[in-house]
This record gives structure tokens, C-alpha cells and sequence, in this order.
């Protein structure tokens, strides 16, 4: 890692199924973040478009409505294509911000949605992006689930950078597979606004001897369009995410955090010899692993639904 690093999370809301103009926030927000001196930039999960909290899309079991085919249709029509004109914009951000930058995305391929961590370089460099391998609950709906080829821990400037998107932290095999991989900057996007989500980004920075910088939406009702249909009415001040985003350090402190307040940029200042110092008495992956009593094997290889080999033509004989 760098001497120091100057991190960032940005507790915001996006301009629900609007991606345009939630991308025009992601730059003005990413701007003031760098305005601050940010090196790294965190923004939620879901931010781009939406993380569709309290929708039901018209399904039970045994039962799909018109209407909720219609709801899932404006979800997938704001998610984003990987590569796409949306990263080109994101990177772009990136390169005038001169800052590093890790966004969560409603990602598309073909008819199906993904909770997507991108990352980027200060010089507009698209590195490569996580997809959250296990949606949770009622996420499972609309969400697919991602594979190990997408578990990745970049070396950059800053340090040795990553993310585990929200209920993934609790697979303790997956944070394991980070550990492993010498993650020094463990980005946590969330919509976990609990108490107990503080107690656990906690726990993983003492876990891993790293930094874990966990940021979540604050939104109101008002930042969702009128006809969205949810459980929580109409009232536009009625708050749907606290927040709670927060940095804490190698040694579980909480250094910047937590915010249950409003929308805020959090910022704080990372010494890396607090990974070093850290690690004297416990690095999980090292001196305190015990590979001959435990192991993990972490299958990193694609998953495709189909592996076409050689090429077929076709002729016809006009009959």
C-alpha cells in the first residue's frame, strides 16, 4: 500500500431506474470526493440503478402477475451491460476524478440481472467487477448468482483492493478466499442497515487484518418514482435505508462512521502500517491458517451454461 491512503464511502441514494442522471450524481459525488482528496471512492450496492427494496414483482408461489413481469421489465431495462456505454461513462469519471473507483451496479446479460461490484483505475482503466455470488432471500427473484470467475483482488497503488457485497460476508469460506488472496482494502457495498451490520464489518476487519470500508444507500421514499408500488406508502420523507457506512481499521476500530443520519460522504485517513501491526499476532491466511488441519479449494473457473466447440455451417438446397 501506498503511505497513506485517503478513502472514501459515499452514503447516497441513486435517481431510481434512472440511469442517466444517476450516473450525473455518481459524478458529482465522486467529484466532491476527490475535491476532499480521495484516492479511493466507494459508492453502495445496487447504485446504479437501484436496489429495489420492498418490491414483491407481483410473484408468490406458484404465481407470476402481468404487473410484476411489467416491474421487473423497468428493472431490467435500467440495468447496465458489461462492457457497455455506462462503464465508458463510469471510467471516465474515474480518469477526471484521478481517483480509484469501486461501484455497485445492476448488471445485464442477456435476460438476466446481476448484483455487480465494478472496479476502476485512476487513469480510467476498467479492471474487472464481482458478481455476488449468493442473492439473498426475495433478492433471488431478480437476481442471478455469479461464480468464482469473478472473485477478484487487484494490486494497485493503493493496496491490494476488493469486495464481498453485503450478506456475502457471512460465507465464511468466501471471506477466507479474500483473506488468501491478501485483500488489504475490503470494500463492503451493502443494504444492511442494521445494528448488528456494524458487528460484523468489524468482525471481518479483525478477521482479516484489513480495512474494510462498508457503504450502504440512504434513501427516502421520495427517491423512488411515484408509481413505484411497496410496502411502505406514499409519505415522501418516510426513510427506506438509514445508512449505517462506516471504515473501520486492521484492529476492528471504527475510524469514520457509522452514519444513520442522512446523505454524506465519509471519509479517513489509512496508515498501512496498521495491516503489519495487525498481523503480529494473527494473520489468518499465514501463521494462524493451519493448512494441515483445514484447507478450502475455491473453483475460480467460468461456468458456462453451454460449451460450444469447432463451428457448424449451414447450407440449403433451396428446397
Amino acid at each position: 500500500m501506498e503511505s497513506v491512503v485517503y478513502a472514501a464511502v459515499v452514503q447516497a441514494a441513486p435517481i431510481a431506474f434512472d440511469t442517466p442522471r444517476t450516473l450525473e450524481k455518481v459524478e458529482s459525488l465522486a467529484s466532491q470526493a476527490a475535491n476532499e482528496a480521495a484516492d479511493l471512492v466507494v459508492f453502495p450496492e445496487a447504485f446504479v440503478s437501484a436496489y429495489p427494496r420492498g418490491a414483491a414483482f407481483g410473484a408468490v408461489i406458484g404465481n407470476r402477475t402481468s404487473a410484476g413481469r411489467e416491474q421487473f421489465r423497468r428493472y431490467w431495462d435500467s440495468a447496465i451491460d458489461v462492457p457497455g456505454g455506462e462503464v465508458d461513462h463510469l471510467a471516465r469519471i474515474a480518469r477526471d476524478q484521478g481517483i480509484h473507483l469501486v461501484i455497485g451496479v445492476v448488471e445485464r446479460e442477456r435476460g438476466t440481472l446481476y448484483c455487480t461490484v465494478l472496479f476502476f483505475a485512476p487513469d480510467g482503466r476498467y479492471l474487472g467487477k464481482h458478481r455476488k455470488v449468493m442473492p439473498t432471500a426475495s433478492e433471488r427473484l431478480v437476481w442471478g448468482f455469479g461464480d468464482g470467475s469473478t472473485l477478484p483482488v487487484f494490486d494497485t497503488a493503493l493496496g491490494r483492493l476488493g469486495a464481498v457485497i453485503c450478506w456475502e460476508n457471512y460465507i465464511p469460506m468466501l471471506r477466507m478466499a479474500m483473506y488468501a488472496k491478501g485483500i488489504e482494502l475490503y470494500c463492503a457495498p451493502t443494504a444492511d442497515a442494521r445494528d448488528t451490520w456494524i458487528a460484523t464489518v468489524q468482525h471481518i476487519a479483525l478477521e482479516g487484518r484489513c480495512f474494510v470500508l462498508s457503504c450502504n444507500q440512504f434513501c427516502k421514499r421520495s427517491d423512488y418514482p411515484l408509481d413505484y408500488e411497496a410496502e411502505w406508502g406514499d409519505d415522501p420523507d418516510f426513510v427506506v435505508c438509514r445508512g449505517g457506512s462506516c471504515i473501520v481499521d486492521p484492529l476492528g476500530r471504527v475510524i469514520a462512521g457509522p452514519d444513520f443520519e442522512g446523505e454524506n460522504i465519509l471519509m479517513a485517513k489509512l496508515d498501512p502500517a496498521e495491516i503489519a501491526r495487525g498481523k503480529f499476532d494473527f494473520d489468518v491466511a499465514g501463521h494462524y491458517a493451519r493448512p494441515d488441519v483445514f484447507s478450502l479449494h475455491v473453483n475460480e473457473n467460468p461456468q458456462p451454461v453451454a460449451v460450444i466447440s469447432g463451428s457448424m455451417s449451414t447450407t440449403t438446397d433451396g428446397g
